[in-house]
């Protein structure tokens, strides 16, 4: 049986992709829990072939090199991902971890993938692209991002990670790809990262104002995380996607006041929507060109927006 290691593992993402790869392969989970819960994951360390272990990964790994002596695979989702600055976990409240893990942690994994030979997938970010000027966002857009201001940490952090990951498969030819994840939502969301859709899920279930930034206009793509999940297996075993860089998301592009409007009717039609100052540097639009995860992994989200509100409704 093949080893996985999932750095970022016991967050959100991270602890859905954990449980999908058990049933085929030994999973190892790293995490140093600053965003991560360890309840995400109690159910698997009942499982003899998932073995957690809390670390940070922009440290020296002496002491840990016979647990990762047979590892085959390796996903980095390790990142604060939440931009709210409302919120504990949020990456503006986690600047140089943020900074750190993306540059540092990235750099000790594909070390770390160099020396066992393994095949390594970066998680990047639709935040790459910035405030676009263009939409949909395909991969071949450099973006529109402000390199030093508050939501920096995060998109040059991503930024950074993308391109250490391409001179790593460049120079050494190390079987890398990278994957850029769009707006996910779904259950093992923490209900106060902060993000779109578990902001107004848990306002709506709380008798909470539901708060939209600025007027609502902005649009966001929201896809399901078993359909993100499915997208980042079918990217790391895919042998067309050696040194490419795909977009995952859901093109489903709704307006955020459409989709406060959809969690009041579903889950409390007396909640009140209230309006706030838009956040510095917030994209207006955000939308991915997924025809390149389409012809090279043959995925395509599955999930209609209100089936998965339904889903994370319930999970809250």
């Amino acid at each position: 049986m093949q080893t996985i290691l999932i750095a970022g593992g016991a967050g959100f993402i991270g602890s859905n992709l954990c449980e999908s790869l058990l049933p085929e392969f030994k999973v190892i989970c790293v995490d140093n829990l600053i965003t991560g819960e360890k309840k995400n994951i109690e159910e698997l360390l009942k499982n003899p072939n998932f073995k957690f272990l809390e670390m940070d990964i922009t440290r020296p790994r002496e002491g840990t090199d016979n647990e990762f002596l047979n590892i085959n695979y390796i996903f980095h989702l390790a990142s604060p991902a939440s931009p709210n600055k409302k919120s504990k976990r949020s990456y503006v409240n986690f600047p140089i971890e943020t900074l750190l893990v993306n540059s540092i942690g990235t750099y000790n994994l594909l070390e770390l993938a160099k020396e066992r030979n393994a095949k390594f997938l970066y998680a990047s970010s639709s935040e790459i692209y910035g405030d676009p000027a263009i939409s949909p966002q395909n991969e071949e857009y450099f973006g529109n991002v402000n390199p030093n201001g508050i939501r920096s940490v995060y998109d040059e952090g991503k930024r950074f990670g993308e391109a250490i990951t391409m001179a790593y498969y460049r120079k050494y030819n190390l079987d890398t790809r990278i994957v850029r994840i769009f707006n996910t939502y779904g259950p093992k969301m923490r209900a106060d990262d902060g993000r779109v859709i578990s902001n107004f899920i848990n306002q709506a279930l709380s008798n909470q104002p539901i708060t939209v930034y600025g007027d609502g206009s902005q649009t966001r793509s929201c896809c399901y995380v078993d359909d993100m999940v499915d997208g980042l297996k079918r990217a790391m075993f895919a042998e067309k996607a050696k040194g490419e860089v795909i977009n995952i998301g859901n093109p489903d592009e709704r307006k955020v006041i459409e989709i406060a409007n959809l969690v009041k009717k579903m889950i409390n039609p007396d909640s009140k929507i209230i309006f706030e100052e838009l956040p510095e540097d917030d994209p207006k639009i955000r939308r991915p060109d997924i025809g390149k995860a389409t012809k090279i992994l043959q995925w395509n989200p599955t999930t209609k927006l209100e089936e998965g509100l339904i889903k994370t409704k319930d999970y809250f």
